[in-house]
């Protein structure tokens, strides 16, 4: 029997301008879960090796046009680069009829600009991250009020099969999520490689210490997920007294790693409004 988000989109066609990682990540997921068909998708991308790889991989339509991609969909993703944008708007721009939604996963386009530029009403834009490539993912997303509760449907289903989604009633959170999950994964690597390094350090072989503690952070997400409680309160169920764990935040407060991890996420948000003033620029 199928699932229910098969059948929400058993009818859809869905193509991706710009088949770059992203994109084929969900193409991989849509397709790995059973969620659509091959022939049910088509992808753009400039050049030819890549659409010989996508179709022979993937068993998908792939095309150089991204007119001739976009036309004949009912979601159309916008898996581009940021740079990418005002000639793919160009493009498209008063090509889209009323029943098409307009999903874009660019940093920093907004839906105003996004709108404008391609004179079209239903748009959605979307947050995802990286660990989407193998549906562990995190997409914060936030339509015009243009989409249909239909369209809003399909599009949640197409986002599910990349990991967990979150709708969110106002642009802002999108912008905030770039910086808290989309920007998210390369905190995480970096404190990851530090301890590491540290393993490394006190002289583990590194293959061991990735080892420790690629399972370490593994297991400690899966605890504090199932386990409902406030981070500190986790925190403190490992903390005694003079031990360990207490000598070892100490250095870590000292340092001021609360402070700098905030100073990041934040500076990333900045840059976000930021890429939004120049998209802003480049379109009108």
């Amino acid at each position: 029997m199928p699932s229910a988000e098969g059948s929400i989109l058993s009818e859809m066609r869905i193509a991706f301008i710009g088949a770059g990682v992203m994109a084929e990540s969900m193409i991989s997921g849509l397709l790995g879960k059973g969620i659509v068909g091959p022939s049910q998708i088509v992808a753009s991308h400039p050049r030819s090796e890549q659409r010989t790889r996508l179709h022979e991989q993937h068993g998908i339509e792939a095309v150089e046009s991204n007119i001739e991609a976009a036309e004949a969909a009912d979601l159309v993703f916008l898996t581009i680069k940021p740079q990418v944008l005002p000639k793919v708007i160009t493009e498209l721009k008063g090509r889209l009829s009323s029943r098409q939604v307009v999903v874009s996963i660019l940093a920093g386009a907004s839906l105003g600009v996004l709108r404008r530029g391609l004179e079209h009403g239903p748009v959605i834009r979307v947050m995802p991250n990286t660990p989407a490539q193998i549906g562990e993912g995190m997409s914060v997303w936030c339509g015009t009020s243009d989409v249909s509760d239909e369209r809003r449907l399909q599009v949640k289903a197409v986002l599910g099969a990349l990991g967990e989604e979150i709708e969110v009633d106002t642009e802002k959170y999108v912008d905030m999520a770039t910086a808290l999950s989309g920007t998210g994964p390369t905190y995480v690597f970096m404190m990851m490689e530090a301890l590491i390094d540290a393993g490394v350090h006190m002289g583990f072989p590194r293959r061991l210490a990735e080892e420790i503690v690629l399972q370490t952070v593994s297991g400690s997400v899966d605890f504090a997920r199932h386990s409902g409680k406030h981070m500190a309160e986790l925190r403190n169920m490992v903390t005694s007294p003079g031990g360990t764990s207490a000598e070892a935040i100490y250095q870590m407060e000292k340092g001021g790693l609360r402070t700098v991890l905030s100073k990041a996420a934040f500076a990333a948000y900045q840059r976000t409004q930021t890429l939004s003033a120049e998209q802003e620029s480049k379109i009108d």
